[in-house]
């Protein structure tokens, strides 16, 4: 068993992460930004929670983009094939739980 408090966690990088655990196909991580990803389609659903700062998440419907704000606590699910890009504001850390080597 092990304990932290994901407020003091920083990555080296941006998009760093901390693995929690992996559960059958999934991994579970803690990650730290202060800079978007890229646009990118998982292969799998994806489960992203805000813990610490805010992000605008930008997504693409039918072409068209669109973006929702996450502050802590707010619960992203993201669907195999949904468009997306995360953006810190102006920094974050992120619960992310998706399918083992995803994208």
């Amino acid at each position: 068993m092990r304990f932290l408090d994901s407020a003091s966690f920083t990555a080296e990088r941006p998009w760093g992460a901390l693995d929690l655990a992996e559960l059958d196909d999934a991994t579970v991580r803690l990650h730290w930004t202060d800079q978007p990803y890229r646009w990118h389609v998982n292969d799998g659903p994806e489960v992203f929670v805000v813990l610490d700062g805010a992000v605008d998440m930008h997504y693409r419907v039918s072409g068209v983009e669109r973006v929702e704000h996450l502050t802590p606590g707010r619960v992203c699910c993201v669907e195999r094939g949904d468009e997306h890009v995360a953006h810190p504001a102006p920094e974050a850390r992120i619960l992310v739980i998706e399918k083992r080597d995803s994208d």
